[in-house]
């Protein structure tokens, strides 16, 4: 009989019972719809590194790995697309927080630089595989020399396939499916 599930904490509980909580107390999930699209790789890269990560995304101490990308966000008045910000992070894969983030009007090269550049400063002293896409800011000399200096090893995911940065794919996931698909973004005037 598959009316009750057993879950991590070994609690059994109706599905039934489960749903039937989450109405009452207005508890909903967000479907996301089917988006068939990848970061596209740089056209001439100036250095790609080798897949070290190998989708082996666990951690056991911080500062053992680190996955990194950017996304953006669409913000506007009603249904009217006004503009667009970039979100860069970094994500420490032993407990998926967040070490560094930037926001930006560009994506470009200093947004990311910047993102690497706080991540050190915070941190001088780690030196985690750092992990990413094959985007044109990754796969940049100037990035490449970040990277030596800080004493990392870098790796990258192969191209057109988005699940060799999963963490950080699904960490986008989570954040818009939860703070923005929902809302209607608009920005403030400072």
């Amino acid at each position: 009989m598959r009316d009750a599930l057993e879950h991590d904490e070994d609690i059994c509980v109706n599905e039934k019972r489960v749903l039937r909580i989450c109405r009452k107390k207005k508890i909903q999930s967000i479907v996301k719809g089917r988006h068939n699209c990848c970061t596209k790789p740089t056209s001439d890269p100036a250095y790609v590194a080798e897949n070290i990560l190998n989708r082996e995304f666990g951690a056991e101490r911080p500062n053992e790995k680190c996955v990194t990308d950017v996304t953006e966000f669409k913000y506007g008045v009603g249904t009217e697309t006004a503009g667009k910000i970039y979100l860069s992070a970094i994500i420490d894969l032993c407990d998926k927080r967040p070490v560094s983030y930037i926001i930006s009007d560009h994506n470009d090269n200093p947004l990311v630089f910047d993102t690497f550049d706080y991540a050190i400063k915070e941190n001088p002293d780690v030196h985690p595989l750092f992990h990413s896409v094959r985007g044109y800011q990754y796969t940049s000399n100037d990035f490449r020399q970040r990277i030596v200096k800080a004493g990392m090893r870098q790796s990258m995911s192969r191209v057109a396939r988005c699940i060799d940065n999963g963490p950080m794919e699904g960490f986008w996931g989570l954040m818009k499916r939860e703070m923005y698909y929902t809302k209607n973004m608009q920005r403030r005037k400072n």
